[in-house]
């Protein structure tokens, strides 16, 4: 994302501006460059970044319906970042701790701590890295990445794969087209947005997504509004 505070250690408060988008992240206090990201990835083809629609899946999900990103009305959250091959075995004991600052900014990505300790646990032995450059890798690749308005929007609306995918594609100059998959649910007689997938090469750059990552929305969706 583009949009920054001056305080080079703040961040904006997203849960009083729900029409802007929650992966705005703070701004040189947790930046990875994209030279150190590639050092702690030798070996591994490129990562993908699950984007979850938070407004659809507080539709959907009831048990979602409890947790701190639906009570406070989140637009967007980080679902996961992971390898674009993944293994069986990834579950990691190793500490999923962050220092006090780093956890403040990766709420912004993350609301639910209990979430984002278990997403470690369950990807980290998947990871080059320990947890706090995984989050930190994930924060750059959020960071760097700019949104649709029609995904931050407080009203709903229904728009076709290849115009939102069009959108993506002029916001982010060097994304292709085969570099971002959506996935939808049906809630009644709608199709809901609720992830998008971005593929990244280790050094942050978009790529291509691998077979495997997959997209699943009809030609047209319904994308749910804040609320």
């Amino acid at each position: 994302m583009d949009a920054r505070h001056s305080d080079a250690c703040r961040t904006i408060d997203m849960k009083k501006l729900k029409h802007y988008v929650v992966i705005l992240v703070m701004m040189g206090c947790c930046v990875v460059s994209r030279a150190d990201i590639a050092m702690t990835t030798t070996g591994n083809l490129g990562y993908v970044l699950h984007i979850q629609m938070t407004p659809a899946i507080c539709e959907i999900d009831d048990n979602a319906k409890r947790q701190r990103k639906c009570l406070e009305g989140y637009a967007m959250t980080v679902a996961s970042l992971v390898p674009e091959v993944m293994r069986s075995d990834c579950f990691t004991n190793t500490s999923a701790n962050l220092s006090q600052v780093q956890s403040k900014v990766v709420a912004r990505l993350i609301p639910d701590e209990a979430y984002r300790v278990q997403l470690w646990r369950t990807i980290g032995g998947c990871m080059p890295m320990n947890a706090s450059q995984y989050f930190r890798t994930m924060t750059t690749f959020a960071q760097n990445l700019k949104i649709p308005t029609l995904l931050t929007d407080a009203a709903s609306h229904t728009v076709s794969y290849s115009a939102l995918q069009d959108q993506f594609m002029k916001l982010n100059n060097s994304l292709p087209a085969n570099a971002i998959q959506f996935n939808c649910q049906r809630a009644g007689r709608k199709a809901l947005l609720t992830h998008a997938s971005i593929c990244y090469k280790t050094n942050g750059q978009f790529k291509a997504c691998p077979t495997q990552i997959t997209a699943n929305c009809p030609t047209n969706f319904n994308i749910q509004g804040t609320y």
